[in-house]
This record gives structure tokens, sequence and C-alpha cells, in this order.
């Protein structure tokens, strides 16, 4: 296959601004073939995926939520409903011809009517007792997932036909087959048959698979999608559609006039990011492109002339500077004390153990002679059941855990002298006293522990001490 094409990504808060997606993005004042050599992986429009699943945020229960409570027997229904009406009512403030809509809405209806069938089989099984339906639970997650990415890719592509631009709809779902082949087969499978130099694909940002794409990737499943085609295709360049640049810092946190466009960094920095839980990009989805020498932009959808940010492999700042200042504002610092650790090794081990069965995220942990202690981005009802099960292994430690912040300092090479100094003298001026810090020997991001409300203040005196009065870092990002 050609490599002269481009993979892109459209994420669900640009999704939902039509107008400018295509304005900027999918057509962008392309005509003719320069509409083409490219492919489209699109999320679900936003807050789609709240409703069928659940509020990423806030937690508050969608279909799927609603239907594994089993509370209320006509829950889950009511909470379809929803989506049908939600869903409606994208389309009709997308499509201008009555026959176009109707089309958009049969398809809307069709995918519902046969996922809600299945749920109504599914509950009917559950309702006699003696049926275990927990690995039927798993699949349920995987097909509700699928509605909102066809629903947004199937529109996108009917709008796109409206427009001159022959887009076609690939369909990734799986919803209704029983092949249930790995995620690189199917992707394969899909585009044999395409001509990129004469055709548009627009592809649903959920791919129905063997591995179970929500299991292993929650909520980031779209960018594995989307990874995945542009390392099987051999792109030139993966490009993703965000609301924002990939900023020095929150404009809101720093003000809009100070935040500074990152313009480059590399793979290693993006990592560091999504360990936070800024994700520039799922960890799994950067690392097959950064295998494959793929290039990834992060590209602002409202700004359509800038050319973004672009993270490679290689790229390391010519001069040693510190390109992002962002953190965990809630954390849980959990530690791990016993006065018979020193010489004796398993308790790492263990502790590590009851994280992952618990799944609390590891953002970094720091150890001596007699005491662990790793900061974790989990909620306090995790924190207390991994205690929980140390406890009753281990009777005599002290563990315990208390809410913490986390501010980072990061870039490609930040071993410019005097850095942590001058962090240490920016916090004390700020009054913001430090729990802790992690510099590790590799000179890519330093971490400073700190009450939770002092985040926003720790955050704003390092950037004005690390970024704005960098005057490399000035000259450098004038210069780009």
């Amino acid at each position: 296959m050609s490599s002269r094409h481009s993979v892109e990504k459209v994420g669900g808060t640009s999704m939902a601004a039509t107008a400018t997606v295509f304005d900027n993005v999918l057509i962008g004042g392309r005509k003719g073939t320069d509409l083409y050599q490219r492919i489209f992986v699109v999320s679900a429009y936003a807050g789609m995926t709240d409703l069928l699943l659940e509020q990423k945020r806030s937690g508050e229960p969608g279909v799927y939520a609603r239907f594994i409570a089993d509370e209320d027997p006509d829950g889950w229904r009511q909470a379809m409903d929803a989506v049908r009406r939600a869903m409606h009512e994208r389309n009709a403030t997308m499509f201008v011809r009555a026959d176009r809509l109707a089309e958009a809405d049969a398809f809307v209806d069709m995918r519902i009517d046969a996922v809600t069938a299945c749920l109504g089989d599914l509950a009917r099984l559950r309702s006699h007792g003696r049926f275990c339906v927990k690995e039927q639970l798993v699949t349920v997650r995987e097909l509700l997932a699928g509605i909102g990415e066809a629903h947004s890719a199937h529109s996108t592509a009917l709008l796109l036909r409206d427009r001159g631009v022959n887009a076609e709809f690939v369909d990734l779902t799986l919803w209704d087959q029983q092949d249930m082949r790995e995620l690189d087969s199917r992707v394969t499978e899909a585009f044999e048959s395409i001509d990129l130099a004469t055709t548009l694909p627009i592809v649903a940002g959920y791919a129905g698979c063997s591995e179970g794409m929500v299991r292993l990737y929650a909520r980031g499943y779209s960018e594995m999608t989307f990874s995945r085609i542009a390392v099987l295709t051999g792109a030139r360049e993966a490009i993703i559609h965000k609301e924002f640049h990939l900023s020095s810092a929150d404009p809101r946190l720093v003000g809009t006039g100070k935040a500074r466009k990152i313009g480059r960094t590399n793979y290693d920095v993006a990592d560091q990011l999504a360990n936070l839980g800024m994700e520039a990009i799922h960890p799994g989805a950067g690392r097959g492109l950064r295998q494959t020498d793929i290039p990834l932009r992060v590209r602002n959808t409202f700004d359509r002339e800038d050319g973004g940010t672009l993270i490679c492999g290689t790229y390391v700042s010519d001069t040693p500077r510190v390109e992002i200042v962002t953190g965990v504002r809630h954390a849980q610092a959990l530690q791990f004390f016993e006065q018979d650790m020193v010489g004796v090794k398993g308790y790492d081990a263990a502790i590590l153990d009851a994280l992952t069965r618990h799944g609390a995220w590891i953002v970094s942990k720091s150890s001596n002679a007699n005491t662990i202690t790793h900061y974790l981005s989990a909620d306090t009802a995790t924190v207390k059941r991994v205690i929980a099960d140390l406890q009753t292994r281990y009777p005599d430690a002290a563990i315990s855990a208390q809410p913490v912040a986390i501010v980072s300092v990061i870039g490609s090479d930040i071993s410019r002298p005097g850095l942590v100094s001058d962090a240490l003298r920016a916090l004390d001026t700020a009054h913001v006293p430090i729990i802790a810090m992690q510099h590790q020997i590799r000179n890519v991001d330093v971490q400073f522990i700190v009450n939770i409300d002092h985040f926003d203040t720790a955050v704003r005196a390092l950037h004005v001490a690390l970024v704005e009065e960098d005057t490399d870092t000035a000259e450098d990002r004038h210069a780009a």
C-alpha cells in the first residue's frame, strides 16, 4: 500500500463541532485529489459513550452501568432510549436533506434495536438465577461501545458524500458477526480493497476483535484502532485532532497568553504525560507508532493554519529545557513500613500484586531500607481495599495512605544546570511546602509531591520559573 497517506483521528469533542471539523480538517479547503490519501478514524460524538457506558468523570450510569446493576428492570431500556434520542438530535443538527437524515436515523435505529434485543435476551436468561452471565457482560460493554463510533463514522461519511467526496464508511465494530479474529487481521482485510488515491475512508474508532478493545484499553480503544491502522497500512504520518494544542501547561491554570504550544517533542515525553493521565496518546498506541518510526502530530481542530506538535522517537531539544508542567491533582500516597524489611525480598512484589489486582494506577514509587511508597492515581475506596489485602498478609506492617497532588516538570532533555534548585526556590517563594520529590537519573521528568490544595499554585509557580522566565526556552519557541 502507498506510504503517501496519513492516518488521522478526530476526538469526540472535536467531532461534536461538526462544521469546524469539516471546514478545518476533513475538507479544509482541499479539492479533487488533495482530498484523498488520508484515512480518518473517528470517536463518538462528545457525550455519547458516557450515555452508552457511564459518565467518565462522575460515574453517572449509562446503559451498561444500569444493565449490570440490575436494580430496575426498565432502567437500562430507558437509558437506551436516551441514547437513541441523543443520536437523533445530533443527526438533526447536521443533516439538511430529509432523505439523508432519514438514512442516518435508520442506521442508528437498526444498531440500537439489534443491541437492545441482545440485551433483552440476556436479561431474561439472567432472571432465571441459575445462569452465570459474567463473561457475557464483558461482551455487552464491547457491543455498546461500538454503537457510538459507528454512528459518528456513518454520519460523517454521509455528510462527506453530500459534499461530493467519495467517502467510504469502514465498519470494524463487528456488531452482528461471529468472526472474532485479532485486530490486525480485521484491519488488514478492511483496507485491502480500498484505493486511497480515490477514496476517503471514515473508520469507526471501535473495532470488534478477539482481544476485546474495551477490556484491554478501556476508553482509549479508538487510539489503538488509529495506531494499528497507521502501522499496518504504512502511514507516513499519524495525526490526532484535539480541541486544544499540546501546551506547556493548562491554559486555564497559567493563562492563555502564557501557555505555549510545545511544537516538537518525543515519545518519551508522551509516555510521561500518559502516565499522569494527560494523554497525548494512549501509551499502547504510541508504542506501535514509535516502534515503526511513524511520527505523530497533535493538531488543534480549531486552529486550521497551525501545524501542531510533532512527536517522534529521536527528537531531543537542542537546549535542555522544560517543555510541560502538569500533574495529577488527586492522587494517593500509599506508604508501607516494615521494620524487618531490610535485606528481605518479596515485599515489593506483594505490594505490586495487590495494586494490580485492584486496578490501582501507579504514577511513581520510592523506597528506602524499610519503607516503600507508591504514588497512585486511584480513588480512596480502591486504596482502602489494597491496604486491607496487604494488612492481612503483613499484620505487623504499618500501612497508610494520604491524599496528595503530583506536579511534574517534563521535557525531552531537562538536564539544564540549576533546574531543581530553581524549582525548589519557586515553590518556596509561592509558599508551597514539598512533601516529597522524585528525580530520576534519566533527565526526562521531576515530580514534586504537594498538598492537594497547593496544586494550582505549584503549577503556576513552576511554569513561571521554568518556562516563562527561561530565556533559552522562549527563544526556541519564538524560532519554532
